[in-house]
């Protein structure tokens, strides 16, 4: 099998170079292809100095799905990877992408993550939606043959969260098989605190109802799962108010921003599913883009 991977990157020079020594150590037949975004810390002079990538892609967008669909039209491979840029595989990654592949349509695995308290990982996830069922993958660790990718036409660059969870709705409405190994792990490198990051609410409810509406049109249950994940945010921000962790005002201004967030994604994913009537859902994917490379190095 010929394996491409694709890794996107912003900003992340010292990460990414140890990722691309694990893709040297553990997968040397594959093609390597970094996608690099307006990046400010000499990825570009980085990533060209070595000669174990192939294909550099240099975009100037710092859209993830963007840079994904840049990397995917650079890939020569039968299968085509994608891998989190601050992520290293293991040693048993590359041939467990080979033998899912005999068989499903995309392969996915869990990441390691150290902790000061230890190690996390995770494990396969899986959900029913309006009578579909479901398999989320990981962005920053997955494997799809080359004609599922392009079935699917990449990513949807109209979101910038959520485009994994989107792709994993479109993989099921074409009925392909997402499988999870346990073998197909990847790490994390540098130690984390557990800390929170700062969520951006309006995107998240604008990402969610979007992929809702324009894989399963308007219907209550679109509704009521939407609800839902609102109701139990509303109920955990709620709490953080109680203790003093968050003010009462902020509080409301999480809500205007999830509300915006819903009419806007509502509305977005119906024009979506209108554009694109095909099984693909996909109206923003790499067939509808104009190439975004500013400029690509290419080795091959």
């Amino acid at each position: 099998m010929d394996l491409s991977v694709v890794v996107p990157t912003l900003n992340g020079r010292d990460r990414l170079a140890t990722s691309l020594d694990a893709l040297a150590e553990h997968a040397p037949d594959a093609e390597v292809i970094v996608v690099n975004g307006p990046s400010a810390d000499g990825t570009t002079g980085m990533v060209r100095d070595r000669d174990d990538v192939d294909v550099l892609v240099e975009i100037s967008d710092r859209t993830l799905n963007v840079a994904r669909n840049a990397g995917i039209r650079a890939a020569s491979g039968d299968a085509v990877a994608l891998l989190r840029y601050d992520l290293a595989v293991e040693e048993r990654w590359r041939s467990a992408v080979e033998e899912a592949l005999e068989d499903a349509d995309a392969v996915t695995g869990p990441t390691h993550q150290t902790l000061r308290a230890g190690m996390t990982t995770e494990s396969a996830e899986r959900n029913s939606v309006c009578g579909r069922e479901v398999t989320y993958f990981n962005g920053g660790n997955v494997a799809f043959r080359a004609d599922v990718i392009d079935g699917l036409d990449g990513f949807d660059e109209y979101l910038e969260t959520g485009g994994a969870r989107d792709a994993a709705h479109r993989l099921a409405g074409l009925d392909y098989e997402v499988e999870w190994r346990p073998e197909m792990c990847v790490r994390t490198e540098y130690e984390s605190d557990g800390g929170v990051t700062e969520r951006d609410w309006g995107w998240k409810y604008r990402a969610l109802s979007y992929r809702l509406v324009k894989n399963y049109g308007v219907r209550p249950s679109v509704l009521r799962r939407t609800l839902s994940h609102a109701g139990r945010d509303a109920l955990s921000s709620a709490r953080d108010v109680v203790r003093g962790d968050a003010s009462p005002t902020g509080w409301f201004g999480i809500g205007r921003d999830v509300l915006v967030g819903i009419a806007t994604g509502s509305s977005d994913g119906f024009v979506a599913r209108r554009r694109d009537r095909s099984a693909a859902r996909n109206p923003h994917g790499c067939s509808k883009r104009a190439d975004r490379a500013v400029a690509k190095y290419d080795r091959r």
